[in-house]
């Protein structure tokens, strides 16, 4: 068997499988939700920048968000990196292995960062403050 395919079996049936290709479209689709949270991190500092220094913790949130996005930033790169390497070629096994390890310590920072966004940019405003107050 060639060492690019794999065989798997489903249902009875044998198929052939090639990583390569597979870990390609799964680095392509986290590459799709990085950007998607990407563009929401930068609404979000649209918004919080709209609403002005007067805001209570302008200076944090601006602060996360930024950092939020330079985490995204390398972790984008990161995913080109690692789709553009063949997964099959043993010499890079090793090097793959540790980029993934790292992207996954990265997108779990950016996560947490995230969360804090999201605690920190939370304002008292329009109905929401009627029906507490």
């Amino acid at each position: 068997m060639d060492k690019s395919e794999t065989n798997i079996t489903y249902g009875g049936s044998a198929s052939n499988l090639n990583m390569n290709l597979y870990a390609t479209k799964k680095t392509a689709a986290e590459g799709m939700l990085d950007i998607a949270l990407f563009l929401a991190n930068i609404t979000h500092m649209k918004t919080v920048i709209e609403q002005g220094a007067g805001y209570r913790y302008y200076a944090a949130v601006l602060t996360l968000i930024s950092f939020s996005l330079a985490l995204q930033i390398v972790a984008g790169i990161l995913i080109i990196i690692i789709a553009r390497r063949d997964l099959n070629d043993e010499a890079n096994q090793k090097s793959l292995d540790s980029l993934n390890n790292t992207l996954t310590i990265i997108i779990f920072l950016i996560f947490v960062t995230d969360i804090f966004i999201s605690v920190f940019g939370m304002e008292r405003t329009g109905l929401f403050a009627r029906m507490h107050f």
